[in-house]
C-alpha cells in the first residue's frame, strides 16, 4: 500500500528522459542507415533574421541533429531577405537529394507571408508536419499524413511511453492553435480518446477540465489552470512556456506552463514539468521525422 503522502503526489513525466531513449534510437538507426547505404538522413534549417529565441531554438536543433549523426545544413538569411529570395532558397532544398527534411523556423519577419513558405516546402521533406496537405490528411479517417507535427507527436508519445492508455479516455485539449491545440486534438481522436477542446469562447472550462483524463495545455497563459480543476489521477501534458518575473534569477524571470504545477501535482496521477516536459520532445520529434524521410527516399 502506498503511503499517503505518496498517494498525493503526481508521477512526474520526464519528457528530458524520455527524449533522450528517443535521441538513442534515432543514432543507432542513423547509424545502419550509414552502413546499409552509405548515406545519412540531413535537415535543413532555415532561419531568417536575429531574433534571439529563434537563434538559440536554431542552434538547440543543429547540436541536436550532430549528436545522432543527422546531416544538418545550415541556412542563415538576413532579416530583409525578400519572399521571392526565400521561396526560391526553399526551392533550392526541395530539389537537393541530400536533404531529407527542411525546417523553416518561425516567426518569419513581418513583410513574409508564412502560410506561403510553409505551403512552399516540397511535402516529401515537410517535418515540421504544418504542410496543409500533411494537417488535411491527419483530420481524415483512415488517411495518414507523411508527417506529424513535431510538438503534438511528442505529447502523445510522452502519453503513450508513460504507459498511459489514451482509448475511450475523455480528453481535453486546452487552445486550438494550428501548431499544437488543433493536431494533438486530431492525433488523441485517431487514438480512440474521446476528445473536447477548450478555446477563448468556451464556457465553464473549469468543469470540462475537471471532468477529463487526459488534459492537454497548449494555451500559452501562465498557470491559468488551477490544481482544483484537475480530476483526481489524471494525465495532464503542460505544452505551455510562459515567461514570468522572477527577480531572484539571474535573467529576471523563470519558465511556467499553462498549469500551476505546484497545485496540480498533487491532484494529477501524471504531469510534465516545465522546463523539461514537452520541450525536449519537439526536437526528439523532429529528429525522427527526419529520419523517417530518408528512410523513405534510401528505400526506394
Amino acid at each position: 500500500m502506498a503511503s499517503e503522502s505518496e498517494q498525493k503526489s503526481a508521477t512526474i513525466i520526464d519528457g528530458k528522459a524520455i527524449a533522450q531513449t528517443i535521441r538513442n534510437e534515432i543514432a543507432s538507426e542513423v547509424s545502419i542507415l550509414s552502413q546499409k547505404y552509405g548515406k545519412v538522413p540531413g535537415l535543413a534549417v532555415v532561419i531568417v533574421g536575429n531574433r534571439k529565441d529563434s537563434q538559440s531554438y536554431v542552434s538547440m536543433k543543429r547540436k541536436a541533429c550532430a549528436e545522432v549523426g543527422i546531416k544538418s545544413f545550415d541556412v542563415d538569411l538576413p532579416e530583409q531577405v525578400s519572399e521571392s529570395e526565400l521561396i526560391a532558397r526553399v526551392h533550392e532544398l526541395n530539389a537537393q537529394q541530400d536533404i531529407h527534411g527542411i525546417l523553416v523556423q518561425l516567426p518569419l519577419p513581418k513583410h513574409i507571408n508564412e502560410e506561403k513558405i510553409l505551403g512552399e516546402i516540397s511535402i516529401e521533406k515537410d517535418v515540421d508536419g504544418f504542410h496543409p496537405l500533411n494537417i488535411g490528411k491527419l483530420a481524415m479517417k483512415g488517411r495518414n499524413p507523411l508527417f506529424l507535427p513535431c510538438t503534438p507527436k511528442g505529447c502523445i508519445e510522452l502519453l503513450r511511453r508513460s504507459g498511459i492508455t489514451m482509448k475511450g479516455k475523455k480528453a481535453v485539449v486546452v487552445g486550438r492553435s494550428n501548431i499544437v491545440g488543433l493536431p494533438v486534438s486530431l492525433l488523441l481522436l485517431k487514438e480512440d480518446a474521446t476528445v473536447t477542446m477548450v478555446h477563448s469562447h468556451t464556457i465553464d472550462p473549469e468543469n470540462i477540465i475537471r471532468e477529463s483524463d487526459i488534459v492537454i495545455a497548449a494555451a500559452g497563459q501562465a498557470a491559468m489552470i488551477k490544481g482544483s480543476w484537475i480530476k483526481p489521477g489524471a494525465a495532464v501534458i503542460d505544452v505551455g512556456t510562459n515567461a514570468v518575473d522572477d527577480p531572484t534569477r539571474k535573467t529576471g524571470y523563470r519558465l511556467v506552463g499553462d498549469v500551476d504545477f505546484k497545485e496540480a501535482s498533487k491532484v494529477a496521477g501524471f504531469i510534465t514539468p516545465v522546463p523539461g516536459g514537452v520541450g525536449p520532445m519537439t526536437v526528439a520529434m523532429l529528429l525522427k521525422n527526419t529520419l523517417d524521410g530518408a528512410k523513405k527516399t534510401f528505400e526506394q
